[in-house]
């Protein structure tokens, strides 16, 4: 059971790439979020955030045993806050707009779970799995506000 809760935690082995597994585990949601939205469009996004956190409370324990408090390795939290981004989006842009919003949407996750500002850092620093995903998830509705932001203003333009 522990080798399924790392292989589910580590993202099947994207967090164990080399440099900035964080990204890496975000960088490889992106497709699953897309493919997600084309099976259900309405229900698709909401239902991966809440797999992907359950997903994230259910295996980070066996993350933190095998490689410590709060491990890089671990992605699966930046998976669900990843996904909690795309949130409220209609991918109806046609590709080369969906493929933008995407990476939109991954660099501000990015950014917000990098820096930590507006009180992400002090999420992360609560014990426990919990304390593991919910900095992601706080990460994710600031990124998520963020991009619909920038879709209302920019919208006109593409």
């Amino acid at each position: 059971m522990t080798g399924l809760k790392l292989a589910f935690g580590t993202l099947f082995g994207s967090g164990l790439l080399p440099k900035a597994p964080g990204t890496w585990g975000s960088l490889c949601t992106l497709p699953l979020i897309y493919g997600v939205w084309l099976l259900s469009p309405v229900y698709g996004i909401p239902a991966l955030v809440l797999v992907a956190s359950i997903l994230s409370l259910w295996s980070s324990p066996a993350a933190v045993q095998k490689y410590g408090d709060d491990p890089p390795q671990f992605v699966m939290d930046e998976a669900a806050g990843q996904a909690l981004v795309f949130a409220a989006t209609s991918f109806t842009y046609g590709i080369a707009g969906n493929l933008t919003w995407l990476l939109v949407g991954f660099i501000l996750f990015r950014i917000f779970d990098i820096l930590k500002p507006l009180g992400i850092d002090r999420l992360q620093k609560l014990h426990g799995n919990f304390g593991i995903l919910a900095d992601d998830l706080l990460a994710g509705v600031y990124a998520l506000a963020s991009l619909e932001f920038i879709k209302l203003i920019s919208t006109p333009l593409l």
